[in-house]
């Protein structure tokens, strides 16, 4: 099978990969982590499978968003290093920059969600990917992929304030 220019990739699927990017590192790292997946994905094109591509980007991007969150993890500044024997998990950076809007107590009622759920859901309602691919991206099966945004869902329910 013959592989396209990756020019045409980067035609094709820049706007998937930007929003994907921003939905799960936020939008003050959303650029970032979008333009790290595409160096990585130019690195790594020789020797991608050209049978899906887009499955591919997505687990690129998907990884340089954990990274962002994992990198913001360790550099977080504590005033007492003592107050972190009890402390829990810090929540992802998107819970910290949010923009301003009628979506914004969704947005961060997601941001709470647990990172395999919130993953889910992001690669579900806004990169639209069906639970084959989502499966694929988080190496899970399709029934889990399909129980993770149930779950994601439930809560979000659970949390909405009444009308």
């Amino acid at each position: 099978m013959t592989r396209p220019p990756f020019q045409a990739i980067v035609d094709a699927h820049w706007r998937d990969v930007a929003r994907l990017a921003h939905a799960l590192a936020g939008p003050s790292d959303g650029d970032d982590v979008a333009q790290q997946a595409w160096v990585q994905a130019l690195a790594a094109y020789p020797r991608a499978d050209p049978r899906n591509i887009r499955s591919w980007l997505f687990t690129i991007t998907r990884n340089c968003a954990m990274d962002v969150h994992r990198r913001t993890r360790r550099t977080t500044p504590h005033d007492d290093p003592t107050s972190l024997s009890g402390a829990h998990s810090v929540g992802p950076p998107s819970t910290c920059a949010l923009p301003e809007g009628p979506d914004t107590k969704l947005w961060q009622r997601v941001s709470a969600l647990p990172e395999r759920q919130r993953e889910a859901v992001v690669l579900k309602y806004v990169a639209d990917l069906d639970h084959r691919e989502i499966a694929s991206i988080l190496a899970t099966t399709p029934a889990m992929s399909r129980r993770l945004v149930s779950d994601a869902l439930a809560t979000l329910r659970m949390t909405q304030e009444p009308r």
